[in-house]
């Protein structure tokens, strides 16, 4: 488990470090995707909303509803920082309660809404982009841990850095 963990953030430092100018950042994509499976596979024991071996799915559970998924920012100015907000609702029968969030790179923050969220009720998870060192098209993965089932919902920006100073928007 202890090497899984390790390959995993290799790979993730690897990913981030790496220019996208090829490709849509597919080993990053792959490393969010393999932190999405163990986190899934590995579930935290203090969540009673997961789903375990020989257990019926809980009807009264959150559910995490986005607005949208993934987000394209276009064109990104080269050394500049984007935010984008993703709106969700609770869209389930118990307060919702996002554990953490986790990005693919460190050039990609989160934030989030801290206080349980009623059902009905809606929260904004905030992801911002560095793009000083990258340059070409980059796909970013967001990890949101929740009490939710399944406990892990994907979110991705994505976009172009430029490599002169203004974006064409």
């Amino acid at each position: 488990m202890k090497v899984t963990s390790l390959l995993a953030a290799a790979l993730l430092l690897a990913a981030c470090n790496r220019d996208k100018t090829a490709d849509v950042g597919t080993q990053g994509m792959n490393a969010a995707a393999n932190q999405a499976a163990d986190a899934t596979a590995n579930p935290a024991v203090d969540n009673p909303n997961v789903v375990k071996e020989n257990e019926t799915p809980n009807p009264d559970a959150p559910v995490m509803s986005f607005a949208e998924q993934e987000f394209d920012f276009k064109d990104i100015a080269a050394d500049s920082k984007v935010h984008h907000t993703f709106n969700f609702t609770n869209t389930g029968k118990s307060p919702l309660l996002i554990a953490d969030a986790t990005a693919s790179c460190g050039c990609t923050t989160p934030n989030w809404t801290k206080d349980p969220i009623a059902p009905g009720a809606k929260g904004t998870l905030e992801v911002q982009f560095d793009s000083h060192g990258k340059q070409g098209l980059i796909s970013k993965q967001v990890n949101v841990r929740a009490n939710t089932q399944p406990s892990i919902t994907t979110i991705t920006i994505k976009g172009n850095v430029l490599t002169g100073t203004t974006a064409a928007n």
